[in-house]
This record gives structure tokens, C-alpha cells and sequence, in this order.
């Protein structure tokens, strides 16, 4: 059976958009497409342009990036005409989104860095918004998305830069497709398909195409369902579950006074599921104002934050109840507060009289985990007192009748407070979907005393304070955390939370880390927080009597207060930090909590320093709810957990990130397997477990074990990789290798992972993988543009074989250990050096981030390594000698490129800084001869390429050195 050619797929894509009213045009070129887009716009606008009109409106369009064009596009221009005359031009009509002109084009040839042809392309008035890559069937989806990114550095930006326009990427082999914004920062895990209201996935191209790329859908999507994310400046898109939640609770506002809520999964987005509902509620006439309740002032903050990220300025955050009662009655259309300051405002006689006027107005409340305090008194004040109000809630854990608990009220569920619920999207469908990651659940119940014996849970058959608070056991697992945080969070690339039952045993554990911390076990950066009570009970008061000469000034308590444990806690963080907090009063300890949140959350940026990161937040409750950090992969579990704490907790630390980040670690040191298989069952189906969980460890071994197999089939030897007749063979080598990378990364975060378990040796699979990035080396290094190697699309998932410990300065010191043995003459030193150069060339092979310096040290081995004499430092030859290479080599970018030395300095130390590619202008200023206009975007982007290339051969993967 022969596969379907992408011409084919392409075609009758085409065919298939024409019957859903769009317009069939022939575009090849730009000059084409600036011709159709004068048309387009001079159609829609009810115009006719001058070609110095137009000219200014082109000169309108090239202007910014990706974001800034977006912003662009729904905006209007005003345009000044020839005769002096003003007059408003439209690129988008927003309002009714169906009232655009709509036009398919195929094969647009654009000559940028390369000359690259796009596959389809919908033009909405002329612009470029949705541009579709295909793929024959059979081959990757990720090619595609692969291509799309190549185009990136490649053509989007040429001429006029109209393709920077795109709202909407679409990629599909035919069989599978997918849909994401236009920002290439982020992975292809971050691609969507799209579904139906029932969460069934519509794959297949021409479905896809009826369902999504009708051009009313695709308008709307870009219209109303494309979020601009002001903080990060990238544009976002919501994923179908999104899209349906919001399109019913709009329509449930708009058709009704009735309640509803939506029941999404933790980690799914529901905060840019709500801002959006919020957003397009906001803009209803019929509704006074919108109201965002979240359950404490730690949530007010991140939610408002988040708010604001979408939408800068949209959202001020009440500090006080006071505040909120002024904003309620000013022009304030849209709040974020907390449930208890909005049940002060309408409790108390003084804050009532203000809101009175409010009463009866159409009010929207939106309830973030509405499963917490609304099942109390305050949502029936908020009912009785706003009598209009419409209440909303979102949870990604309801409380259903097996997980209610009996109240004030009695025993109440999600639905007896918020009626019908309007979308389900639940955790099963979420993994289905790639948008969370599956749990491995680890549980340890034994665990050696100092004796050697064991502290065993089920032997123990109790449940007691005395018996998990015990020192051996906190000891024990402590030190198990110790042996094997790295294995969980690759070497410390992610952080972790650990939970504990109680302040008590929280202040047991930081001790016990801090203790061995101080001797030396451990490098780990442990922070903490907890709620403090300010009249706690005094341990000290015991009843017995104290000494005559008692002074509270100055006496040795065997306790301390909660309080001042924090502050403790809190001055050991300001030591390893550089900061100066404190919990002296409410202000100060939410200065904490946020600092410790930025330490976390705002990893995954490029700017952050590696040196500011937590290893692992020590918690009660704190952050085990609406704490959203895509660089936490790992949890630590020492409490009693079920139902929806159970989920909540756990759902910390699955949101997608990346191939390394393959699943979320659950370590449990408590017997949760059945309180883990009821809170699955609950949520999602009693078979749900396989969906959700991770497979046992010797599953994964089974699988790297066939799937090794299959790599022998094409490569028996690694030597035999050399011999690979063509292109298409090498291809099924790095499929087949790049599948056990995969699985690899599954079976290191196991506990019980060893090289013994698996069918070759660990230094042939380092070989095999030198092989593999040989071929890396080879596809990447030839020339880009319309490259014929089939090769070249493949991601080739670098980041999962990249060991962080493995760096320059860990090469030195095997340098020094070469070195020594080189000093011998004996004919078994001779041998070890031998084998020690051999080592150390291998590993320079075999580990991605150095094949770039592999040269250059194996060049110091070779030439310089012989003039160091015996007890000289090895360091301080290899510091110069990195030194001098740096400085030919930024010499001779300098005179090759013509920039100016020092400029170019200040450029790389900005990127070490802040992590961000240089600026064009900035490149612009360093040259010598500054280009002329047309030229600029060719010289600028080989410039940057030359400087962040120097940047990783002699400043990245360092080390201390």
C-alpha cells in the first residue's frame, strides 16, 4: 500500500477549505501577497488606497514582533490620506468575526535567510493568520511542528514580515492534527488537538478542517479565544475544553440567572479558563460587575498576578476590606478578592450600608476551588445579600457525595451550592490528551533505624504522633531524600515539595536537614513556610515549677513559639539568599511567601540564575493547592492524604514542561495506596489507575529491553553505525535510539534503577549515543534552507541526555588525574593513562553539551598538558590557555563580522544576565559600518548566531572552573 503524497494531503485540503466559503487564490511570492493583501484591505474598508497610502500602511504593519503584531491586528490605524484627510483602517473586524474576507492560498515562496514554501496558508483580509504545515502520513506530526520553528529563524521575518501575522499554527500528517499560538518559545507538548464538547479528539485532517478551520470557528478563535499575554509578551490559545467552559458559562449568563460550575482538572489552566470567562462576562452590558473569589490572601495574590499577566492592569488586587467595598461601588468592573474579605463586606453593619445599592444589580461571582469555604455560611450571606448574583465555581476536585463532609449546613455537595455542572473535563482525559503528566507513586513504609533495624509502618500497626514523629524515622528519611533527590529532580534541574503532617514534625525535618547540612551530607537548598497561631498553647507551661531566680527575658525555653521557629527558619533563608525577610507582622510573611513562589515558579524562565533556586519547599497546607510551577516534578509525602487533598497535592507536579520532565514523582512515606486508588476512582473512573499512574518499574525495564532489541536489528555493533548504507537507515537508528533515550528518562527516576536490569552495558549505550550525536552533528552542520536530508526535522530530544554534572570543570578534574598518571613511567601507569585519555575522549563525545569544546580539549591534551610540570596546577595551565582561545576567537568574530570589541562583550555578559537573545538594534550598534536597511536582518541574524555560538563553546557547561 503506498502512502498518500503531501501534494495529495495538500490538495484536497484546499478543495475541502473552498467549500466552506473560502476564497481560492494563487499567491507564490510577496510581491503577490502585498498586491492581494491592498486589495483585501481596500475590500473590507470600503476604500481605495494610493500606493504612498498604502505604503504608510505597510510601513504601519512592519513594525514589532510576534506579540506587538498581534496587538497590531485588533487594533485600528489612522491613516493619514494624500488630500490630508484622516480616516480609520481595519485589519480585523473583532466584533463580528464572521464579517471578514476570507481567502486559501497554497506554496507562498518567501526568500529569507533561505528560500522556504509554505503549504497552506488562510488569509483573513489579506493577512496571514493561520498557516498550515503538512506532512505525508506516516511521517512525525513533530516534523511539521519542527518546520514551522525553522521557518522561525529562517523567512517569517523577511520583507515586510507579514507572516509574523500568524495567530494560529496547524500541523497534521493527514492522520493526526494539531493546533497551537504563534510562539516559538514554546515545546510540542504545548500543541493541542482539538475535540468536541465530550472531550472525543478530532485527529483526522478533513474532520479537523470542518470542525476548527470553518472560517466563522477559526475567526472566532482568534478573535475571542486568543489571550495576550502581557507579562511574557507571547500569545496564547485556548485548548477545546477551555473554549467549550467558557462558551457554556457565557451562555449561562446570557440565557439565564441560573448557577452553574465547571469541573476541570488541577493543572488543565482553569485560571486562564476563568480570566477569560471573566474577560467576555466583563463586556456584557447585562452584567454590573465581575467578581474573582479565591479561598486565602496567598491565592488573591497569585490569581490577581496571573490576571494581570493576561491582561495587564485588568485586575487590582484588594489588600483590604476596604478596599474592596470602594472598588464594588466605583467604576471597577472586574476583582479579585478573597472569600473571607467579601464575607467581612457584607457581615459587617458599616461595609453593608455602602454595598446596599449594589443589592439587587446583576453581579457575577466566579469561584476559583470552589470546593473550600463556600460550603459554609458565607455563601449563603452572599446569596441572601446580593440578590441577582450569579455564582460560578471551578474546581478541578468537587466535592461529590462520597467526599462531602457534614457541616453547619449539613452535608453538602459541589452541585447542592453551584446546580448543574456546565463542562467536565476530568484527569483521565487531561493525560489522554498530553496536557498533564501520568504520576509515578512510589511508597516506602520501611526505612533503616541507626541501629540498622527497621522502622516499618505495617509492622508498627499504628497510626500515632509518637510513632511518625520518631527522630530514627525522620532520620531515615531524610537521609533517603538525601541519597536520592538528584535521581528524582535530575540533578537538581527541578525542585520538589515535601509534606508534612504538622508544624511539629515540619520543624523535626528542617533540623534534621539543617543538622546534616552543617556536617556535610548534603548540598540541598531546604526552605520553609507555615502558618503561625498567635496565641498557641505554651508547651512550656507544663505546670511545673521553674527556678527562683525565672526571668521571661531571659530564659532558656525548651520550645519555642511557632512564630519564632519561622523567623528562624526565615533569617537561615536570608543567610542563603541575600535577603531580608521576616514574620514579624502579616505584610512581611506575604514578602516571604512570594519570594519563595518566585523562587520556584519563575525557573522555567531563561533569565533566572540557577544559584536563586529551592531544591525542596518544606510545607503543611501551604502551596498544596493552586500552585502552579512547571519546574517542580517531585513531591515528598510524610501526612495522611485522601480524596481531593490527595489529587491536589499530587497535581503539583504534573504540568508539562519539556521531554525530560516525562511524569510527576510522588514519593509517599506513608501506606497512601488505597487512599491514592480511592481518590483516582473518584475523580476520574474505578479503572482509571493505568491512565493515570505510571507503570511499574519493571515494565519500563521490559520495554527498553524490546525496544533495545529493535536498535540491534539496525545496528548490531556500534561500529556498525558507520556502515549505514543511506539517509533512510540512519533515520530508523536515531528513531530507534531516540526511543531508548525516551524510556531511559522514565527508568532514572525510578529508585530502583540500575544499568544491571537492562540488556547492554553502560558504557556501549554511551557509545551508541556518540554515534547518535554524530549524526546530529553531521545533519545539523550541513547547510539549512531546502535541505533534502530527511534527517533534518527530527527532533532530536538533546535535553534527555544532557548531564548536568558532566561539564568543563568535571573534565579537569579527570585532566589532573590524566595528568598525574602521566607523570609515571611504569608500564601500568602508562596503561591507566591510556585508558584514562581514552575516557576522557569518550566522554567529550558522548555528551552533548561538550561536543563543542571536544576540540579544543582534546588540542590542550595533545599540546599543552606535556609542558606541565610535575606538581604544577593542571587548573591553572587549562585557565589560561581557555582564556587565550576565547580571546582569539572573539577576535576573530570581530574582524570577520567587523564589531566593535568592547560592544560585543557588554552583548554577551547582557545574555548571561538576562538569558535573552541579543537585540537587533543592539547588534546594529556594535557593527563598525552599520548596514544598510535591506541588508540588516541577513547580518544581524549570522551576527547573533556567531555570538551565541561563541557564548556556548567557551562559557556554557563551565562549571566552577
Amino acid at each position: 500500500m503506498t502512502t498518500q503524497p503531501e501534494q495529495v494531503l495538500e490538495d484536497n485540503l484546499v478543495d475541502q477549505l473552498t467549500t466552506l466559503g473560502y476564497e481560492r487564490v494563487t499567491i507564490r511570492d510577496e510581491d503577490a501577497l502585498l498586491a492581494n493583501l491592498k486589495n483585501q484591505l481596500e475590500k473590507h474598508n470600503k476604500v481605495t488606497f494610493s500606493d504612498a497610502e498604502f505604503a504608510r500602511v505597510l510601513n504601519h504593519l512592519d513594525k514589532g514582533n510576534e506579540f506587538q503584531r498581534a496587538k497590531t491586528l485588533r487594533d485600528k490605524f489612522n491613516l493619514r490620506r494624500d488630500d490630508e484627510t484622516n480616516i480609520y483602517i481595519e485589519f480585523l473586524n473583532m466584533e463580528h468575526w464572521c464579517r471578514n474576507q476570507y481567502q486559501v492560498t497554497q506554496q507562498v515562496k518567501v526568500k529569507g535567510k533561505y528560500d522556504n514554501r509554505y503549504d497552506v496558508t488562510l488569509l483573513v483580509n489579506g493577512l496571514p493568520l493561520v498557516q498550515i504545515e503538512l506532512k505525508r502520513r506516516g511521517l512525525e506530526l513533530k516534523e511539521a511542528f519542527n518546520q514551522v520553528n525553522r521557518y522561525h529563524r529562517h523567512s517569517y521575518w523577511a520583507g515586510n514580515g507579514l507572516f509574523k501575522y500568524v495567530q494560529i499554527f496547524v500541523i497534521s500528517n493527514g492522520v493526526n492534527t494539531k493546533y497551537y499560538a504563534n510562539n516559538r518559545r514554546q515545546t510540542f507538548k504545548q500543541t493541542f488537538y482539538w475535540a468536541d464538547r465530550d472531550n472525543n479528539l478530532i485527529t483526522q485532517l478533513n474532520q479537523f478542517a470542518e470542525a476548527f478551520l470553518e472560517k466563522c470557528h477559526v475567526s472566532k478563535m482568534i478573535c475571542k479565544y486568543i489571550v495576550l499575554h502581557e507579562s511574557d509578551k507571547l500569545l496564547m490559545v485556548l485548548r477545546p475544553y477551555q473554549y467549550y467552559a467558557v462558551e457554556a458559562l457565557v451562555d449561562r449568563v446570557k440565557n439565564t440567572e441560573k448557577n452553574g460550575y465547571i469541573w476541570h482538572t488541577t493543572g488543565s489552566g482553569k485560571t486562564l479558563t476563568s480570566f477569560k470567562a471573566a474577560q467576555i462576562l466583563d463586556d456584557l452590558p447585562t452584567v454590573e460587575k465581575v467578581v474573582f473569589c479565591v479561598d486565602r490572601a496567598d491565592l488573591d495574590y497569585q490569581t490577581a498576578r496571573e490576571f494581570n499577566y493576561f491582561s495587564e492592569g485588568s485586575v487590582d488586587s484588594t489588600s483590604n476590606t476596604a478596599k474592596l467595598v470602594n472598588q464594588l461601588t466605583d467604576d471597577t468592573r472586574l476583582i479579585v478578592t478573597t472569600i473571607q474579605k467579601l464575607n467581612t463586606a457584607i457581615h459587617k453593619k458599616r461595609y453593608r450600608d455602602q454595598l446596599e445599592k449594589l443589592a439587587n444589580k446583576r453581579i457575577v461571582f466566579i469561584f476559583d476551588e470552589c470546593h473550600r469555604s463556600q460550603f459554609g455560611e458565607t455563601h449563603k450571606r452572599i446569596k441572601e445579600f446580593f440578590t441577582r448574583a450569579q455564582m460560578f465555581g471551578f474546581t478541578g476536585t468537587p466535592i461529590l457525595e462520597k467526599n462531602a463532609v457534614r457541616n453547619e449546613l449539613g452535608k453538602r455537595t459541589t452541585k447542592d451550592l453551584f446546580d448543574l455542572c456546565l463542562h467536565k473535563y476530568v484527569i483521565t482525559n487531561a493525560i489522554s490528551d498530553e496536557n498533564v503528566l501520568k504520576f509515578s507513586v512510589e511508597y516506602w513504609g520501611k526505612l533503616k533505624r541507626k541501629d540498622g533495624g527497621l522502622i516499618d509502618e505495617e509492622v508498627a500497626g499504628i497510626n500515632t504522633k509518637e510513632f511518625f514523629e520518631n527522630e530514627d524515622r525522620i532520620s531515615g528519611i531524610v537521609d533517603w531524600i538525601i541519597a536520592n533527590h538528584d535521581r528524582k529532580t535530575h540533578n537538581r534541574a527541578f525542585s520538589a515539595m515535601f509534606c508534612v503532617s504538622s508544624v511539629e514534625a515540619l520543624t523535626k525535618y528542617y533540623e534534621a536537614f539543617k543538622t546534616k547540612k552543617e556536617a556535610g551530607q548534603h548540598g540541598l537548598r531546604v526552605a520553609t513556610i507555615f502558618t503561625y497561631t498567635p496565641n498557641e498553647e505554651d508547651a512550656d507551661a507544663d505546670g511545673n515549677i521553674p527556678e527562683p531566680d525565672f526571668d521571661i527575658r531571659t530564659e532558656e525555653t525548651k520550645s519555642k513559639h511557632s512564630r519564632d521557629l519561622l523567623n528562624d527558619y526565615i533569617a537561615d533563608y536570608n543567610a542563603m539568599y541575600g535577603t531580608k525577610h521576616s514574620a514579624n507582622d502579616s505584610k512581611g510573611f506575604y514578602a516571604y511567601y512570594k519570594d519563595i513562589a518566585k523562587r520556584i515558579k519563575e525557573r522555567e524562565k531563561d533569565s533566572f540564575d540557577d544559584k536563586d533556586r529551592v531544591d525542596i519547599l518544606l510545607v503543611v497546607n501551604m502551596y498544596l493547592t493552586g500552585f502552579d510551577a512547571k519546574k517542580l516534578n517531585t513531591l515528598y509525602v510524610d501526612k495522611n492524604l485522601k480524596y481531593h487533598g490527595l489529587v491536589q497535592a499530587f497535581s503539583r507536579t504534573n504540568r508539562i514542561l519539556g521531554d525530560l520532565k516525562s511524569h510527576g514523582n510522588i514519593v509517599c512515606f506513608r501506606n497512601l495506596k488505597k487512599k491514592t486508588d480511592e481518590a483516582i476512582a473518584l475523580f476520574s473512573n474505578p479503572n482509571a489507575s493505568e491512565v493515570i499512574l505510571m507503570e511499574p518499574y519493571g515494565d519500563y525495564v521490559e520495554q527498553f529491553n524490546e525496544a533495545l532489541a529493535h536498535l540491534f536489528n539496525i545496528a548490531p555493533t556500534v561500529d556498525s553505525v558507520n556502515e549505514l548504507p543511506s539517509e533512510k537507515e540512519e533515520l530508523a537508528f536515531v528513531q530507534a535510539f531516540r526511543q531508548l533515550i525516551r524510556l531511559k528518562n522514565i527508568l532514572g527516576g525510578f529508585s530502583d534503577f540500575t544499568f544491571e536490569d537492562l540488556d547492554i552495558e553502560e558504557q556501549t549505550f554511551e557509545d551508541y549515543k556518540s554515534k547518535y550525536l554524530d549524526i546530529y552533528d553531521k545533519t545539523r552542520n550541513d547547510s539549512e534552507g531546502e535541505q533534502s536530508s530527511i534527517i533534518n526535522d527530527i527532533d532530536f530530544e538533546l535535553e534527555l541526555i544532557q548531564r548536568d554534572e558532566i561539564n568543563v570543570a568535571y573534565i579537569l578534574a579527570l585532566l589532573a588525574d590524566l595528568h598525574k598518571a602521566d607523570q609515571k613511567t611504569d608500564a601500568k601507569s602508562k596503561k591507566d593513562a591510556n585508558e584514562k585519555r581514552k575516557a576522557i575522549s569518550d566522554l567529550l563525545g558522548s555528551e552533548a553539551q561538550l561536543r563543542s569544546k571536544k576540540e579544543l580539549i582534546e588540542r590542550f591534551i595533545a599540546e599543552h598538558m606535556p609542558k606541565v610540570k610535575k606538581g604544577e596546577d593542571v587548573a591553572v595551565a587549562f585557565k589560561a590557555y581557555w582564556t587565550e582561545e576565547r580571546q582569539s576567537a572573539l577576535a576573530t568574530l570581530c574582524e570577520e563580522e567587523g564589531l566593535r570589541p568592547d560592544q560585543i562583550e557588554s552583548i554577551i555578559e547582557s545574555y548571561h544576565f538576562t538569558g535573552q537573545t541579543p537585540l537587533r538594534d543592539t547588534v546594529v550598534a556594535a557593527l563598525v559600518e552599520k548596514p544598510k536597511v535591506l541588508e540588516r536582518k541577513k547580518i544581524v541574524e549570522r551576527v547573533t548566531e556567531k555570538i551565541i555560538a561563541l557564548i556556548r563553546r567557551f562559557d556554557d557547561d563551565m562549571g566552577a572552573v
